[in-house]
């Protein structure tokens, strides 16, 4: 089984350590994990701020990195929803604009093969426990891509529910949304803030040490809330979570 990590963008550039994560998850489950370096943006915040053509370099260029993996695994809800969802409709909208079935094809071939982090567990891998400890109160957070567009359902929370050592609680308005949404939290500021400061109050309501998620870009979000109220939790990726051992605990 040949798997491949797409980091993206934002683990890249500002939370490297997920991605760092889910090579030492996987690695200590037995699978073996490539790094393409051609791997770039996705596309996701051209298409969702109109501008399909300019995603459209970007849908084949990923397409080509990834070719020949059996599966691609990265710790982003959005950016699998971006691939499984946008990237055939992309390819179905140049196909009926007359221009060829490359974007379709290469749609086609790689949408299959990428899995968000915890259905690559629990599906693939059929895992739940993941020989992980982290001795902390959680609360998790379902982002929108997850819960809305993937179906992620339970397997977050049993994933968490499995870890030695962690307490998980529920959070109120878990499926409403934290607000950042993109593009979203750059077009309608105070909007999104508003949406932010309800999200972390329920978050603190639950007296857990962290607030836990599976997209980093939620997690930024409401981590600068967070920061800037100088509250006692933490905004942490759920591959950070599970990657922690007894010699390693990452909170």
């Amino acid at each position: 089984m040949r798997v491949a990590l797409f980091a993206t963008c934002v683990n890249d550039a500002v939370r490297p350590r997920t991605a760092q994560a889910v090579v030492a998850l996987l690695e200590r489950l037995g699978v073996e994990v490539d790094f393409p370096a051609a791997q770039t943006c996705c596309g996701q915040p051209q298409y969702n701020t109109g501008y399909r053509r300019e995603a459209e370099p970007l849908v084949l260029r990923t397409a080509r990195a990834f070719e020949g993996y059996d599966h691609v695994v990265t710790p982003s809800g959005s950016c699998t929803a971006m691939v499984r969802d946008a990237y055939p409709r992309i390819g179905a909208r140049a196909q009926a604009e007359g221009r060829g079935t490359r974007l379709a094809d290469a749609a086609a071939s790689l949408a299959p093969r990428v899995l968000e982090l915890t259905e690559f567990l629990t599906d693939v891998l059929q895992v739940t426990d993941v020989g992980a400890y982290f001795p902390h109160t959680v609360t998790y957070h379902p982002s929108c891509h997850g819960l809305r567009m993937l179906g992620l359902g339970d397997r977050p929370r049993r994933l968490l529910q499995a870890v030695e050592g962690l307490e998980l609680v529920e959070l109120p308005g878990a499926e409403e949304c934290c607000g950042f949404g993109g593009t979203f939290a750059v077009k309608n500021p105070d909007v999104s803030v508003a949406m932010g400061a309800d999200k972390v109050r329920n978050a603190l309501s639950t007296g857990a040490r962290v607030l836990c998620g599976a997209d980093n870009s939620c997690l930024l979000h409401l981590d600068g809330t967070l920061r800037r109220r100088d509250a006692p939790m933490q905004a942490l990726h759920i591959a950070e979570i599970l990657a922690s051992t007894r010699t390693e605990v990452h909170a």
